[in-house]
């Protein structure tokens, strides 16, 4: 697996980058310099690619070639235009159905979430550059390829994807527990995006002061939340229920 979702070296970093491959995150080495090295992290700045200072330990971990101080994750799957993706699946006369993740970062909640997404109609999958999950191989794995059926499409930041919903009269409804309204009192019938949260700190309180609706589940136990793959299954299905 490594050689199809891994390149070392900053000369061979560089060249991908510039011929358009789909790079995940670039791994860099903590105090390195020199004119390749400056001009890598030039270039990682104006593509805005996730990147990640570590020491040496970790970049031979990833790799036992010589990688020169930068291992980059190549993404096994091609991202979607948010814009492009919307129009269509508005003008394809379906009633739309995104989810948007708010730097979710467990890989394995990652692939369970677009497996489910993927088997209750969700239109597309809307991540942020930087700060979440990789898709790499284990949210293959975990979402049984799922990953290959899903549009995902990468915004700057998930506020923008809120904004452009709202602007194509797409409802943005946040899973929350900041709220007393369960998710069996939300509409999911018109068109709608379902925004979740990171496993940590839930959605952060800038989307929440925007979005149209929140939501939460019920919980009857004594465990304040649940996994996040699983509250994202029991809204999509909840969502499919009110569909179908």
């Amino acid at each position: 697996m490594e050689n199809q979702t891994q390149i070392f070296g900053l000369r061979a970093i560089i060249e991908a980058v510039q011929s358009g491959k789909t790079i995940d995150k670039v791994f860099l080495q903590k105090g390195l310099n020199g004119e390749l090295f400056n001009e890598l992290e030039s270039l990682l700045r104006t593509e805005s690619i996730n990147t990640s200072y570590v020491p040496v330990e970790k970049l031979n971990r990833l790799t036992k070639k010589n990688h020169q101080g930068a291992v980059a994750q190549i993404s096994p799957v091609a991202f979607h235009d948010m814009e492009s993706l919307v129009l269509k699946v508005i003008e394809s006369g379906e009633t739309p159905l995104f989810l948007l993740l708010d730097q979710l970062s467990d890989v394995r909640n990652f692939g369970a979430i677009i497996r489910t997404a993927e088997c209750t109609g969700v239109h597309g999958v809307i991540i942020q550059k930087k700060g979440g999950a990789p898709v790499n191989g284990d949210t293959i794995k975990t979402s049984a390829g799922a990953v290959f059926k899903v549009p995902i499409c990468k915004v700057d930041h998930i506020k923008d994807a809120v904004f452009y919903m709202q602007a194509s009269g797409i409802r943005v409804v946040a899973a929350t527990e900041k709220t007393n309204q369960t998710l069996y009192d939300v509409s999911f019938k018109e068109p709608t995006a379902i925004v979740m949260g990171s496993e940590g700190r839930g959605i952060n309180p800038s989307i929440l002061k925007v979005v149209d609706d929140k939501a939460k589940l019920p919980l009857l136990g004594e465990i304040e939340s649940l996994n996040v793959s699983v509250a994202c299954g029991a809204f999509l299905y909840e969502a499919l229920r009110q569909r179908l």
